[in-house]
């Protein structure tokens, strides 16, 4: 089984609307996803909302730019790193990964 690997790129969030739009965007989230905590958790734990092709695959949800909004609202930010972390020890085949440092130009 290969990975799908989708980017989540957090660049001007700053705040849960921004991050839950982005998501949605990035993940390809059916239009009634809820944009709230709960319904991001069920969203990255079922496999049958992931993006087109990859149902049957491992999904690497790569982070980037988090720090600035991890920074502006702290609060936020544990809330959604305590749903990647959930949704990553279930058995969805999921992994996040927070991006360190700058994209290359």
């Amino acid at each position: 089984m290969t990975d799908h690997v989708v980017t989540l790129d957090l660049d001007g969030v700053t705040d849960k609307a921004g991050l839950m739009d982005r998501c949605a965007r990035a993940l390809e989230l059916p239009d009634w996803f809820g944009r709230n905590w709960d319904a991001l958790a069920d969203s990255l734990g079922d496999r049958s909302v992931r993006p087109e092709g990859s149902a049957d695959q491992e999904l690497l949800l790569v982070v980037r730019n988090w720090r600035p909004y991890a920074e502006a609202r702290p609060d936020e930010w544990a809330i959604a790193q305590e749903v990647f972390t959930e949704a990553s020890e279930g058995a969805t085949g999921l992994t996040v990964a927070l991006a360190l440092g700058r994209p290359l130009p």
